[in-house]
């Protein structure tokens, strides 16, 4: 009989509703103390939950062999999507140096797989199709605030009143980190969000959840937005897999493609890093067509 570890499921019901273990409590605290972010804290949590499941016993009993066996299938692709496994290692690892303070030899040798997939990029007519087939306002007035300002998921549905700065036309939004960053606001996003507050006038959020008829206590959930942009899309007739989040990559790419300079997107998007922005050019068709036509006059003078 498999002896059952004090992790069961976590990964598949929200976390606060898993056992707080000793182990558990002094891994949110670990994460706590390092500020990362809910949703970052959430991912390590379920990473960890993972290799306890995998292992079937507490993840403080894994040897270092068994995490170098466990880590070399997650990079295989065969446990997790690729483009997830980076998260779980990061998880994994920051749990057996930090938490369990763990000086194996292996952990600095741990690496995910390299490479880098690009972003699907909606064109603004596809963009603008999904948009106007989301059914309800809050969702479609969120998304679309989502799209024109260029923003995370989790920083449009979390702007508040006090957000909007409509005497400089700026956009105040917590980021990654709990990092603040002012984004320059399109008047007519500015002019959509006023008609949209007075149908509800809630004194804290701009896109509220309805609790109590109209006690507005906290905030759209990120499934409802997510799931009102899937609807949309199939119903749209667009069928690239496109997700919320395609609406920030499409807005950096929109922007490359109108002639702003990358490290005016690099601002506004919130990278920390100008390579992370960078990926944009490889996305931008106008940008490929404008450097051909340099290099053939480069070329040929004539």
């Amino acid at each position: 009989m498999v002896k059952a570890h004090p992790w069961p499921g976590m990964f598949n019901y929200p976390l606060q509703k898993g056992p707080m273990t000793p182990l558990r409590k002094r891994l949110l605290e670990d994460m706590q103390l390092r500020s990362l972010a809910q949703g970052t804290q959430d991912t390590y949590v379920r990473s960890v939950s993972r290799l306890a499941h995998y292992y079937h016993k507490s993840p403080d009993l894994i040897t270092e062999q068994e995490l170098r066996d466990y880590v070399m299938e997650l990079n295989t692709g065969k446990l997790v999507k690729r483009s997830t496994a980076k998260l779980q290692l990061c998880g994994i690892k920051f749990f057996f140096r930090n938490t369990l303070q763990r000086r194996w030899p292996s952990l600095a040798l741990m690496r995910s797989p390299k490479g880098r997939r690009l972003p699907v990029v909606l064109s603004p007519e596809e963009v603008w199709r999904i948009l106007e087939a989301v059914r309800f306002p809050v969702y479609r007035v969120c998304l679309t605030t989502i799209y024109t300002c260029g923003l995370r998921v989790s920083e449009g549905i979390s702007l508040q009143v006090r957000s909007v700065d409509s005497a400089r036309m700026m956009l105040r939004v917590l980021g990654k980190g709990s990092k603040e960053r002012e984004i320059p606001l399109p008047e007519k996003t500015l002019l959509m969000l006023r008609d949209f507050w007075r149908t509800h006038r809630s004194a804290q959020w701009l896109f509220p959840a309805r609790v109590d008829h109209r006690n507005y206590t906290r905030h759209v959930p990120v499934d409802n937005v997510q799931n009102a942009f899937a609807k949309a899309r199939r119903q749209s007739g667009v069928k690239k897999p496109a997700h919320v989040h395609t609406l920030r990559h499409s807005y950096a790419t929109h922007l490359l493609e109108a002639g702003v300079n990358l490290r005016v997107i690099q601002a506004i998007l919130g990278h920390l890093s100008l390579q992370t922005t960078s990926v944009y050019t490889h996305l931008t068709p106008g940008l490929i067509a404008s450097v051909s036509r340099t290099i053939n006059e480069v070329v040929d003078p004539r």
